[in-house]
């Protein structure tokens, strides 16, 4: 970087904002960092005061800071990311659509661990809207040995994606309501219309619903037949509890499901019940997703959604997390339940 004056500099990189203020009118970006200065510049730099300017040295084996951004952030996208024009030496990674977010930590470590790069993103597993930004790049200095940005685009490349937003796939719901309360018609099922929104909200669809009393027999019996309907997904709602009465877990395990887990470290959600049939998930959902806003399947579900298959592991990993606050207005999720580290 050196100063030249402004009748010299045409042709040389501006190494920062030149900002022109015109009283009671206009406060602002005249020229950006990394503008190429034109003959026609030279009079709207001196008319602002600039007679010198601060200009990059471009050196064989450096890079520009938004030269490496872009670079960083290209190494870095996967499916459903769009970057943005570099603006201050950053490059932004949006969410092109809906979708779940994938981050790879032990990637993002690494290139964090290079000299003189950041790299930041939100929390990985969760859902996001399109247009979200859910990661920015840049460098720390103004320019950058080009071999740092080398040993990025390595990195990247052994673990791509390093970001991704994954679709959420449209999937057939089967629901099978136990309780034999409701079955008898002595309260109303008011579980239903929420997983319907949840479902709708994810792009799924509930096309069959059976209410069935607490017997372990009837509850196997129509996991099978949902399972010959073509559904790809089933959950069964109540019955998830200890008491000798709550039967669903054994009816999932009598249908021939093999249980991924009976329990999650997640408040709220302890009591979930995942199972596969084959490739087709079974849910067992406890009562808090009836009225909780956010549970565990707020954690689970859109992972499953976005063709996950998800492993015993993945659950106990909740744990640091899965403690929601409750607080009065829920922001998931921009928060911390089930976000571990």
């Amino acid at each position: 970087m050196k100063s030249v004056p402004v009748q010299d500099a045409i042709g040389m990189v501006l190494c920062h904002d030149v900002t022109q203020i015109i009283p009671g009118k206009f406060k602002g970006r005249a020229f950006k960092k990394g503008h190429i200065i034109r003959p026609e510049d030279i009079s709207t730099l001196l008319d602002i005061g600039k007679e010198h300017v601060y200009v990059w040295e471009i050196q064989e084996g450096f890079l520009h800071e938004d030269d490496a951004a872009i670079r960083i952030a290209t190494a870095a996208a996967d499916q459903g990311i769009t970057l943005s024009e570099p603006r201050e030496g950053k490059v932004e990674l949006s969410a092109s659509s809906r979708g779940l977010l994938k981050v790879n930590s032990d990637a993002l470590y690494q290139i964090n661990e290079v000299d003189q790069v950041i790299c930041a993103t939100l929390h990985s597993n969760q859902t996001v809207a399109g247009g979200r930004v859910v990661a920015g790049t840049r460098i720390i200095p103004l320019v950058i040995e080009e071999s740092k940005i080398l040993q990025v685009e390595k990195i990247c490349k052994t673990y791509y994606p390093l970001v991704a937003v994954k679709p959420f796939k449209p999937h057939k719901v089967g629901i099978i309501t136990t309780g034999t309360e409701v079955y008898h018609e002595r309260i109303q099922d008011i579980f239903t219309p929420v997983l319907c929104s949840k479902f709708s909200e994810l792009g799924s669809t509930v096309v069959r619903q059976r209410i069935m009393p607490d017997s372990i027999e009837l509850i196997a019996q129509s996991i099978a037949e949902f399972n010959g309907e073509g559904v790809d997904l089933i959950a069964v709602t109540g019955g998830m509890s200890v008491d000798p009465d709550d039967v669903t877990p054994a009816g999932i395990r009598a249908a021939g499901g093999r249980i991924i887990t009976y329990g999650a470290p997640a408040l709220p959600g302890a009591m979930f019940l995942l199972a596969y049939i084959g490739s087709i998930p079974v849910l067992g959902l406890p009562g808090c997703v009836m009225y909780h806003k956010t549970t565990i399947f707020d954690l689970i579900v859109p992972r499953i959604l976005a063709g996950e298959v998800i492993a015993r592991e993945d659950i106990i990993k909740l744990g640091h997390g899965g403690l929601c606050a409750n607080c009065e207005e829920c922001r998931y999720p921009y928060c911390s339940f089930g976000k571990c580290s």
